[in-house]
């Protein structure tokens, strides 16, 4: 820590939209609610068919099963708090808290990025080399690569996290974000932060273009093969599938980097609007995830409709129904 320079900041304040007029702070909070609620309802419904199917044992479910449990991390690990600042006025968080929460904040981010790597290398062998998919595509590997996605994480993140804590926090505590995150906190920090957030960012960039790079590649192998290949019906159905899921993977990387060099270069951006696309592409993958990379393929499908077929609810209005029917 620098000399002259203590910290004595006890806690931070997450403000979240600053030019946000009170009276819509209730419908914030319920848009936000609603938004966790379909994302753990979305992706804890795959983890029940995961557990339960036999058939979804496999390796791209084994890749769709880490995707979903960062997912539900990432979100758990950012929305309450925001919820609780809107909805109960609770806005305040440790010093130590926030940074536990920067910590995970990140790491489920760069996890989330590294996996959906893995996921494109899945697609990349099924699609370009169909006939080696089960000899490359092992369950062994792919629990080995999601495994790895997981640790390789953690180093970068830490250090980042660890040089932000060292910094002196003497004056402003509050957090102009949803959530504690690199940029929005080091912000507050006394002095020159330079030194500090160009090595985060250079960290924070590779972490992030790293796998963007093989997942671009991997979907223009893709695509060529498709079209080299496939008759046009083919065609049409692997391009439907792929858009769905590069339009998820650019809301996903894109405004990240775009945030990050803005914040880097000084470009100024109205806090709101910066803000709104933070949480967008935060908060909009984790509950449509489920549905581009789970729930809308074949198998899943299949396995959601037995479940429900199983359970004792719809048992028992099929009771009722037939009960019903023979009383007329």
């Amino acid at each position: 820590m620098p000399e002259g320079n203590i910290t004595n900041v006890k806690n931070f304040v997450i403000l979240g939209f600053p030019g946000l007029p009170p009276n819509y702070y209730g419908l914030v909070s319920v848009v936000m609610f609603f938004v966790y609620v379909c994302t753990l309802i979305g992706n804890c419904t795959f983890f029940t068919l995961f557990l339960r199917e036999k058939s979804l044992q496999k390796p791209m479910y084994y890749i769709m099963l880490n995707l979903a449990a960062s997912d539900v991390l990432f979100s758990t690990t950012t929305l309450p708090k925001i919820i609780a600042r809107y909805w109960f006025g609770d806005g305040s968080i440790s010093f130590v808290g926030c940074f536990i929460q920067m910590q995970f904040v990140h790491y489920f981010a760069t996890v989330n990025a590294l996996v959906l790597a893995v996921m494109a290398f899945d697609r990349y062998v099924a699609v370009c080399n169909p006939l080696r998919y089960v000899n490359i595509v092992k369950e062994s590997t792919i629990l080995g690569l999601c495994v790895v996605s997981w640790l390789l994480a953690e180093p970068t993140v830490l250090t980042t996290v660890i040089r932000a804590t060292s910094l002196p926090y003497c004056a402003s505590n509050t957090v102009i974000q949803c959530y504690c995150d690199h940029v929005s906190v080091t912000k507050l920090a006394c002095i020159d932060r330079t030194p500090y957030a160009f090595p985060a960012l250079v960290s924070a960039l590779v972490m992030l273009l790293t796998p963007l790079a093989f997942i671009l590649f991997s979907y223009g192998s893709i695509i060529v093969t498709v079209f080299r290949t496939s008759s046009t019906r083919g065609r049409l159905k692997t391009l439907s599938t792929c858009s769905s899921q590069l339009i998820i993977i650019t809301l996903f990387f894109l405004p990240r980097c775009l945030n990050y060099l803005s914040s880097s270069l000084g470009i100024h951006i109205n806090a709101d609007i910066q803000i709104l696309v933070i949480m967008l592409y935060s908060l909009l993958p984790p509950m449509i995830n489920p549905v581009i990379y789970c729930l809308r393929t074949k198998e899943a499908k299949e396995c959601l409709k037995r479940s429900l077929n199983r359970s004792s609810f719809v048992q028992f209005l099929k009771i009722n129904v037939q009960v019903s029917t023979l009383s007329n």
